[in-house]
């Protein structure tokens, strides 16, 4: 994989690592920085899963009928240059994984354009530097611009000259931001004008060129923010849709016959064979597919059936057919197409092999020829969408945590985003691990922890969506509900991931939380609460937001609204545990729970996530945090150690350049000292226990 997911790191490898570099390098972790040879035969292996991640954008190759490209979110440029039988990653030697748009340049198919960073505005994306350029089909990559764009949502090339194209840039996810909109370069990224910008809260997500006359252009900007806390980003109006009939110099909004209560996300699609025609994806109140017959001068509303634009912050990817204009195509939760004009719609392909879409694109010379990428990657058809290629050939799954359990040899296990959790043995009974030799499991879900049991290696414990806690038998492939609800419920605040973990010190003990702590010492079937709501009272709204998205708390939840989002019973000291809050609280009880003590450091201001807390295997007053400050606009790493049960802390960042935001840090059980870092860009690693640190 090309990204590094946070994810606790494994014991088996930090043990082996201790142990080679132990006697490469005796006595030397005091050291400033070990030099990296003496761990260079050290490498990093792919075990899989080898079925697909999320994939926003994908693209063919005009007289090139084999050739396709797609950009992972989280995994780099891929091409095929067999229809698909086989992909390979031409983009990890560069520092960033995030792809939100990519673009074939029409009249010379050796240049390719990449921006980076997702547009999707999940709670869970990953940010982008720029834009990148290729001049050879992708073998090598020059960055060109646009380095703060965070999120790039579109970018279309003239279909004349590969050095004249456009740039939607929608902009930081969770703050203000100047560059974005839409921006021009008319040599080929050496340089770009912002053509089209509005405010810094607006970004721009679509655009679409008339095939007739490319100085005629079409823009989509949407006005949208991300909150730190869980819940769907709100509609703010103050987008649109805009045209350009001067090849991007002046612009006019058009609105004839569209909504603008709501208005979110649109996306746009233009006929080829009849390029006055052009299709909207819209997200407002009245949402729905819109058509206009006289080049966007006026619209009409075609079809608002919910299932083809509901969660529209998420979906937006509408294309029509190169030569049929009464034929186009939806993306949302399954992937739709109409032959009446947009009129109505039937569903062409979802799960299994997908159930969230994205973008599809065609070939203009030939409509049976197609790539649609979506949550479980890319797949390509030649036939008109009645056969695809799989998408267990693309190993770009993205793993919020992965963990090894008692087996012998050990097994991997983790949860894909989209996906659902699996495992793998770490060594394979053939020449090497493959998609056989990945199992799903029962517990985990697409987001959540999984928990082995150490003393019966078919047992797993793991959390899913909801605050829920599930019990799976690897044996018997049961999955029972154990969730702490069941025998106390209540009203429970949840997030994307929560914590299930078994104690180091005690493996009959298993961990749980929503707002408070629930333990367990008879496998699930009972819990205790171990604590009172230690979230803050009232976290307020960070100055990075703006009003309406401060304003858009979820019902019913009051000033408070954070979780536990990690925890860490101690290894060796009986009754301490340490908690870890996503509005920014650190705390640690001695007692199992009847006291608890707030020792966040002073400096933590609200909703600075505590990604990962470790209580310290080697001294019983040690413990570390990773604290990841994105959404709060702060794109540095933030890594902390306390030696003294959390009255002070010292900040352990240096050597990890910005950019790199805490995920997760991890104590080596065997070597003192030795400390591993996971962070959104790599890993890293300490060998005096954090005073420095260096890329592993």
């Amino acid at each position: 994989m090309s990204r590094i997911q946070p994810f606790p790191f494994m014991i088996r490898a930090a043990l082996v690592c201790a142990i080679v570099l132990a006697a490469l390098a005796p006595g030397s972790l005091r050291a400033q920085e070990i030099d990296p040879s003496l761990f260079s035969g050290m490498s990093w292996r792919l075990i899989g899963p080898f079925r697909a991640g999320r994939a926003l954008t994908a693209t063919g190759v005009p007289g090139q009928p084999e050739v396709f490209y797609f950009g992972a979110v989280g995994g780099g440029v891929w091409k095929t240059v067999d229809g698909g039988r086989t992909w390979n990653p031409i983009f990890d030697s560069e520092p960033i994984a995030s792809i939100g748009a990519i673009a074939v340049a029409p009249s010379n198919p050796a240049v390719i354009y990449v921006g980076s960073g997702e547009a999707d505005m999940r709670d869970d994306i990953s940010y982008g530097n720029g834009m990148y350029k290729s001049t050879d089909a992708g073998k090598t990559w020059t960055r060109i611009g646009l380095e703060d764009s965070r999120q790039i949502g579109q970018i279309v090339v003239d279909p004349q000259n590969p050095d004249r194209l456009f740039v939607a840039a929608l902009g930081h996810a969770y703050g203000s931001n100047a560059e974005r909109g839409v921006f021009r370069s008319t040599d080929g990224g050496a340089t770009w004008q912002k053509v089209l910008f509005k405010d810094e809260n607006t970004g721009a997500i679509d655009l679409a060129l008339d095939p007739r006359d490319v100085r005629t252009v079409y823009a989509v900007l949407w006005n949208t923010r991300r909150p730190p806390w869980e819940v769907y980003p709100p509609s703010y109006g103050g987008g649109g849709l805009y045209k350009s009939t001067d090849g991007g110099d002046t612009w006019h909004q058009l609105t004839e016959g569209l909504p603008t209560e709501g208005l979110g996300r649109m996306g746009i699609s233009i006929s080829r064979s009849q390029p006055d025609r052009v299709y909207l994806l819209v997200d407002a109140k009245d949402g729905g597919v819109y058509r206009s017959d006289d080049a966007g001068a006026h619209f009409q509303l075609t079809d608002n059936e919910r299932r083809i634009w509901g969660r529209g912050w998420y979906f937006g990817g509408i294309t029509a057919d190169p030569k049929n204009p009464d034929v186009v195509y939806v993306c949302n939760t399954s992937t739709y197409r109409s032959t009446d004009g947009g009129k109505s719609f039937d569903a062409i392909k979802g799960a299994p092999g997908g159930d969230d879409y994205h973008s599809l694109s065609i070939a203009p010379d030939d409509p049976d020829r197609m790539i649609l990428s979506s949550d479980q990657g890319v797949v390509i058809s030649v036939d008109g969408a009645k056969t695809w290629t799989s998408w267990y050939n693309q190993p770009t799954a993205q793993f919020y945590h992965v963990i090894t359990d008692s087996h012998f040899p050990y097994w991997v296990c983790g949860p894909q985003q989209d996906s659902g959790a699996l495992c793998t043995e770490s060594r394979s009974h053939s020449r090497g691990i493959s998609t056989r030799d990945w199992r799903p499991v029962g517990v985990g879900g697409e987001s959540q922890y999984i928990a082995p049991d150490p003393l019966n290696p078919d047992i797993y414990y793991g959390g899913s969506f909801g605050a829920a806690v599930g019990k799976f038998n690897l044996a018997t492939d049961e999955t029972q509900d154990v969730a702490p609800s069941l025998t106390h419920p209540g009203d429970y605040r949840h997030t994307w991931t929560l914590p299930t973990v078994i104690s180091p010190r005690d493996p009959r003990e298993i961990y749980t939380s929503a707002q408070i702590l629930f333990r367990s010492k008879d496998a699930g079937n009972t819990w205790q609460v171990l604590s009172p709501d230690l979230t803050r009272e009232d976290p307020g709204a960070p100055p990075n937001l703006d009003a309406i998205t401060a304003a858009d708390v979820p019902a019913g939840e009051g000033n408070r609204r954070g979780v536990i989002y990690t925890i860490a019973p101690s290894p060796l000291v009986a009754g301490e545990i340490w908690i870890g809050t996503d509005d920014g609280l650190i705390q640690v009880t001695h007692d199992d729970g009847k006291t608890w003590h707030n020792v966040t450091p002073p400096e933590l201001t609200a909703w600075s996530k505590i990604s990962i807390l470790e209580a310290s295997r080697h001294d019983p007053n040690g413990a570390y945090a990773a604290v990841d400050r994105h959404r709060l606009e702060d794109q540095k790493p933030h890594f902390y150690r306390t030696r003294d049960g959390g009255k002070t802390w010292q900040e352990i960042s240096k050597g990890i350049p910005e950019g790199s935001y805490a995920q997760a840090i991890r104590e080596d059980p065997v070597q003192k000292g030795l400390l591993f870092a996971g962070t959104e860009t790599g890993v890293f690693v300490s060998f005096n226990d954090g005073d420095e640190w260096q890329p592993l």
